[in-house]
């Protein structure tokens, strides 16, 4: 098993910035990879940005792409998710997710461990 913790959303304003970190904890060894998903009322929950742990390939969605950057400090098992240039559009609650399936990173379905989730609100 893999815990999970989450931290760093809030309320801003359009332009502005968050970081968001998450800890993971357990059975972190044979870990392939770390992401954050965001999920809106009403829609279903997608893909942000996601890191391999070993080699450190990171993949983002088009959509923050140029606005997000995703890191890792492999000492600490956190990765974090530097959110800049945000928009109303960007509000969602967001979750960090854990896998050791080897595969797309975009994938939702092959990340096995979940956080509680964060809310990011972006006001105009």
């Amino acid at each position: 098993q893999v815990q999970l913790v989450e931290s760093g959303g809030g309320l801003v304003q359009a332009g502005g910035s968050l970081r968001l970190s998450c800890a993971a904890s357990g059975r972190t060894f044979s870990m392939y990879a770390m992401g954050w998903f965001r999920q809106a009322p009403g829609k279903e929950r997608e893909f942000v940005a996601a890191t391999t742990w070993n080699g450190g390939t990171t993949y983002y969605a088009d959509s923050v792409k140029g606005r997000f950057t995703i890191s890792r400090d492999n000492a600490k098992i956190t990765v974090y998710l530097q959110m800049n240039s945000l928009k109303p559009e960007d509000t969602a609650g967001y979750y960090c997710a854990a896998r050791h399936i080897i595969g797309p990173l975009s994938n939702r379905y092959e990340y096995s461990y979940w956080g509680q989730g964060t809310q990011v609100t972006v006001s105009s």
